[in-house]
């Protein structure tokens, strides 16, 4: 579970770091550091501890043991540091706030109101929704948007206040193909040109893959990081879940055999869901 740190005082230090929920240990004895820039991904079955970690950095939940640094500092709520990307859902259609309005809450949400932005706000605003290529929708009601159309613009959102860290909680859930990679390509065009670091959770590295530096996946207790390639290996899989894994490449894709993911079993049945997305059947 060694990992090699940066020069760069990183943009998260996680050490020794673990995290309990309703009395069941979810990890343990954590060491994570993210550098400028990085994209790392976080991976594990359901019930793992990846919203749990993203809110640990939020400084909406505490560490039971260990220490967490971002940018230099404890976590806080609210800090300006961090953007956060929630999973997708749709807006309500007859939700009356406009795109642009979901966008300046990201500069001045904890107002009471909206209020009317000063010269520069207004100019971060338009500047965040034109780096995603929202500008044609952005004054159009948010619920009357596609679903692609929605991230781009809580892309924006969390990009408008100038972060170093990126939290992305499954923001591709809900997309088709088509809009995972539109979603994909923006984040990883906005970490390469403001050097923010990322780290993402989901449950499909597939549509990450060609963006991510490194992996962090959790199963159990237990907890690894490393490149994809040290990752997606049958060795390190079977190690983490303790059970015989393959994990195969079918057409530029990463392909898992044998890890159950327990919160998907049916009764009976030897079928499970995989973190990775794939249906898998253990042998």
């Amino acid at each position: 579970m060694a990992e090699t740190v940066s020069s760069a005082q990183p943009t998260v230090e996680l050490r020794r770091a673990g995290l309990a929920y309703g009395g069941r240990q979810l990890w343990q004895n954590m060491d994570l550091t993210v550098a400028p820039g990085e994209f790392v991904a976080v991976l594990g079955p359901n019930g793992s501890g990846k919203t749990s970690l993203v809110k640990g950095l939020l400084g909406l939940t505490l560490l039971s043991s260990g220490s967490v640094q971002v940018c230099g500092a404890p976590p806080r709520r609210g800090s300006s540091d961090i953007g956060y990307i929630p999973q997708q859902k749709s807006f309500d259609r007859d939700l009356p706030i406009r795109g642009i309005d979901l966008v300046r809450l990201g500069l001045d949400g904890h107002r009471w109101g909206i209020g009317l932005p000063s010269r520069r706000r207004r100019r971060r605003v338009e500047e965040a929704i034109a780096s995603v290529g929202a500008t044609r929708f952005a004054r159009s009601p948010i619920g009357s948007l596609s679903g692609g159309e929605q991230q781009r613009l809580r892309i924006a959102q969390a990009l408008v206040g100038d972060p170093q860290l990126l939290l992305c909680d499954e923001p591709l859930l809900s997309l088709d193909l088509k809009h995972q990679r539109e979603v994909v390509e923006q984040i990883d065009a906005q970490r390469r040109t403001s050097d923010i670091s990322v780290l993402f959770v989901t449950h499909e590295i597939n549509p990450i893959m060609a963006v991510v530096d490194r992996v962090l996946y959790l199963v159990g207790t237990r907890w690894a990081v490393g490149t994809p390639a040290e990752i997606f290996t049958s060795a390190k899989l079977s190690e983490l879940y303790q059970t015989d894994v393959e994990v195969l490449e079918a057409g530029g894709r990463i392909v898992v055999v044998g890890a159950p993911d327990s919160q998907h079993a049916e009764a009976g049945s030897s079928h499970y869901h995989h973190p990775l997305g794939q249906e898998v059947i253990v042998r």
